[in-house]
């Protein structure tokens, strides 16, 4: 299936995968080739996980918008996302330990996406 992982900052990742996993407002979803019509809101603070074709695992922060799924298409519209590979990890720790909720929540998405514990 079609993957389109974007941002309104910017198209973060698009391509072919077998398996994406997402959390929204009302739980984790899991999505697989032919899955029936969905769209979903994405958790504050949620993780979204694509493996590709190839067998890689593409991990991101995301931090609020929608899951649409077509048939043959995933699309994940976040209001902004953070690949797990680009995070900056003393910057997210550093973040966790500040006074607004918001901003700790991003923080610790976006150690999970990186491969960090909390």
């Amino acid at each position: 299936m079609s993957v389109e992982l974007v941002a309104v900052e910017r198209r973060l990742w698009s391509g072919q995968a077998t398996f994406v996993v997402a959390q929204t407002t009302e739980g984790e979803i899991g999505v697989l080739p032919g899955h029936e019509p969905v769209l979903g809101q994405l958790a504050e603070g949620g993780i979204v996980k694509v493996t590709t074709t190839d067998g890689d695992t593409v991990t991101a922060a995301v931090h609020g918008g929608f899951l649409s799924i077509t048939g043959d298409k995933v699309s994940v519209l976040a209001e902004s996302a953070d690949l797990g590979e680009e995070i900056d990890i003393d910057a997210a720790r550093r973040a966790l330990s500040g006074e607004d909720e918001a901003e700790r929540t991003r923080a610790s998405a976006r150690l999970r996406a990186a491969g960090h514990s909390v």
